[in-house]
Formats: C-alpha cells, structure tokens, sequence
C-alpha cells in the first residue's frame, strides 16, 4: 500500500482551492413524470415533468445549500418575521396558496431577490438596504411569488430535461460501444440550475402578477414602478452589485416602462394605496446603517472575481470598519486571504465568522479548509463534521473529510469516504483525485 502523503501526489494547495466547490452543489433526481398538467394560473394545459410534489420535494433539498452560499439567513428574528408577514399575506393571495411558502433575508450584499419552485423565498441584504417602504418589498417579493405560481422553474426544467434526452438519444443512435457510457442522471436539477435565467415571458409574467397580488392586498402599484426605479437607478450607479438580478431577472428599461402603464391604467383606482413608508424603515434600520459596508462588499465581491486581492482586501476593510462582526464580511476575507495564500490569517477569520454565526454551515467549511493547508487535519475534519451536522448531504464535504483523513493517515476511513464521494459525483478534479487514491491503494481498478 502507497503512502497517502507522497510529494508526487498530494494535492498542491491551488488544486485545493479550485476544489473548493461549498455551495449550492447537491443534486437530486425526483421523479419527474406528470406529462401534461394544468397551469395554476392561466388554467391552460401544459406539458410538464415535473410535479407540484417535485418541486417541494427539490425545494427542501436545494434551497438550504443556496442559502448558504448567500452567507446564510440573517440573525435578526425580527426582521425575518416581518419580510415573512409580508410575503405571506400576499401568498394566501395568489393563484396557489396551498403552497408551503416562505421568506427571509439572506446575508448577501449584492442585490437579488430568488424563489426554489416550492415556495421558498430569498431577498438579499443588498436589496432590502436599497428599497424605500414596504410596497417595494411587496412588489420584490410578489414578482417571486408570481415565479412559483406559473411554475417557471419547473418549466426550465422540463426544458432541461427534454435536451438531456435529446442529447442521450443522440448518444444512443451513434454509439457503437454499448450502453455503458449512456446510464445518465436524467433530469438531474441542482440549485445552480433551479436558479437559471428566466424567460422574458417569465419576466413579463411574474411582474404581471407581482403587481396583481400587491394590489388585492390593498398596496398601491406604484411599489412595483419604485422598485423598477432602484433597480435601473443601481444598474447604471453600481452594476457590479445588481448584474446577477438583470441576469436572472432581465429587461429593465421594458419591464419599467410596463409597470408605469400598469400601474395608470389597470391598477389606477389603487394608486392611493398605502406604501407603509414608516413601518419598512423601522424594520429595516439596522440594515441601513450598513449600506456603507455592503457598498464595501459589492466592490470586494467585483475585485475577487476579477483576482484582485488586494484591493478587494481594501473594500473588504472598508466593511469591517462599519460592521466588525458582519459574517459575511468575514468570511469574505478568509476567502481572499485564501486567494493571496495567507493561510493563518484566513484560518483567523473563517474562525471568526464561525464565532459570529456558529449556526451557519460555511465557516465551518473554509476553517476545514485552512486546517487541511495548515496540515491540522484532525481541526479540519472536526470542522467538517460539524458542516455536515449543521448542513447534511453536501457530496463535497465527503471528499474534503475523505482528504482530512488521508492527512491523518487513516486510510481505510479515507477510502471509505472517497468512495461514498463517487457515488454521488463522477466528473470533476474531486472525483479523479478520489479515484485516483482508490486506485494507488488497492480499492479501484
């Protein structure tokens, strides 16, 4: 039996940050054949494959990996209830009110709002630091609402699953060595996917009964036409911070000149409505006071994806100076010290942020991380452990214990775990690396 620790082999410590790969990343196959199904909305037939069970049932798996990956729910319970009492009411309104709706804030700073198929809806902190009374809110959180209701990510996902077919069928008519490389995760969904662009009929749609469900509610419209407004209005001051919603979400100009109309013409006799200025500031003064940080983070966030560490670090400084406990501030910055192979000092503020939100599943993971660069593989499995209490059913976090293992030279329990990795994921640097292990030890062909 090989050393597991040999120079030649041993994961070089870019490899090991390419690996990184802690977010929405579990995949999960339901089963996905109700064929033709009623449109909850327009009441039309339409051909779909996946079930009003499926849905919830991907919902529940992928959305707290999702969550996650935005630094996870924020801490205030009492904002949380308030953005939930929003969404709520307006949900009991709509077209499915049957559905096991939720919402909250997450820890982003980047300005997006998101709903999982089930009902499960997100608003990032950067979005709720921008808007100005609480009819915004209830257009932001409607439009998502209006998402689940015409069931547009099931509808992105048939599509999906239908060029899986065609592309299996393709392999079928063409193969000429058998079935073995055809046994494929069909209609396979993670939350990456779950979360893909949306239609400009989707769009179109779901303002449509954003604004609809606002108003039966009794707000005025003209929350939809303010948030059309800030959204437009931060595309053109900071894209960096608003380029993920245009992506998910596009057709800014068209989408707010619609609003207008809408808003004179169908829903003029509402246009009185109330705003609930008063209430959404009280509730959302903490955040407010931190718009200079997520202003930080935003640029931060723009700098690390171009590679520029240091003056993301910059920013990232910038932002704990306003908000020196923020965890999402801090994980930020044991990721871009990562980035700059500073190890001690990004093991320092991945234990931080654990300190801040011990709850929340992420820091765990990059301290596992440090600790594996460090060679405390004993710390690092330990942090592991604690990431999969906290946050079950990561494949990734089997390979990361499996490499804590191996640096603890227990290699039978490190075979075990790579081997329960590769059974869930079969492509990527991860899975060869375990592959590769399993072989020199004598457990793989």
């Amino acid at each position: 039996m090989k050393s597991p620790l040999r120079k030649t082999e041993i994961l070089t410590r870019r490899e090991l940050l390419k690996m990184l790969g802690l977010g929405a990343g579990v995949c999960l196959s339901p089963a996905i054949f109700s064929g033709c199904a009623m449109d909850p909305v327009t009441g039309r037939k339409q051909f779909m494959l996946m079930s009003p069970e499926d849905e919830i049932a991907v919902d529940r798996q992928q959305s707290p990996f999702q969550f996650s990956s935005d630094y996870g729910v924020v801490q205030d319970r009492q904002l949380n209830e308030y953005i939930n009492r929003v969404g709520m009411e307006l949900a009991q309104r709509s077209h499915r009110p049957d559905m096991p709706f939720s919402f909250r804030a997450v820890n982003a700073s980047y300005i997006n709002a998101y709903a999982f198929p089930g009902g499960s809806i997100a608003v990032t902190r950067g979005i709720l630091a921008e808007l100005e009374n609480e009819a915004e809110l209830a257009a932001l959180v409607g439009h998502e609402i209006g998402h689940v209701n015409a069931r547009h990510t099931a509808e992105q996902a048939t599509k999906g699953a239908l060029a899986n077919l065609l592309v299996a069928g393709a392999a079928i008519a063409t193969s000429t060595t058998g079935y073995g490389g055809l046994i494929q995760d069909i209609g396979g969904i993670g939350a990456g996917a779950l979360l893909a662009h949306y239609s400009r009929d989707n769009e179109r749609e779901a303002d449509a009964l954003g604004m609809e469900y606002m108003t039966r509610v009794g707000y005025t419209p003209q929350g939809m036409v303010g948030l059309m407004e800030i959204l437009l209005e931060n595309g053109r001051r900071k894209p960096n911070a608003i380029e993920t919603m245009f992506a998910t979400h596009p057709m800014g100009e068209e989408r707010h000149r619609t609003a207008v109309q809408n808003a004179r013409e169908r829903y003029g006799s509402m246009l009185s409505g109330p705003d609930h200025r008063q209430r959404y500031m009280d509730h959302t003064a903490g955040l407010r006071r931190m718009k200079d940080a997520f202003t930080a983070m935003q640029n931060a966030q723009t700098a690390m994806g171009q590679k520029k560490y240091p003056q993301a670090e910059q920013e990232l400084a910038k932002a704990l100076r306003t908000a020196p406990n923020d965890y999402a501030a801090l994980l930020m910055m044991s990721k871009c010290k990562l980035a700059q192979e500073q190890n001690r000092e990004a093991e320092r503020y991945a234990q931080r942020a654990a300190q801040v939100y011990p709850q929340e599943a992420q820091a765990h993971a990059i301290a596992g991380i440090t600790g594996i660069i460090g060679k405390k593989y004993e710390q690092a499995y330990q942090r592991f452990n604690q990431y999969d209490r906290l946050l079950p059913g990561n494949p990734n976090i089997l390979f990361f214990k499996g490499l804590s293992l191996e640096g603890m030279q227990r290699i039978e329990d490190a075979a075990a775990h790579y081997r329960q990795f590769l059974q869930h994921v079969r492509q990527g640097s991860q899975a060869q690396y375990a592959y590769q292990r399993l072989k020199s030890w004598g457990y793989a062909q």
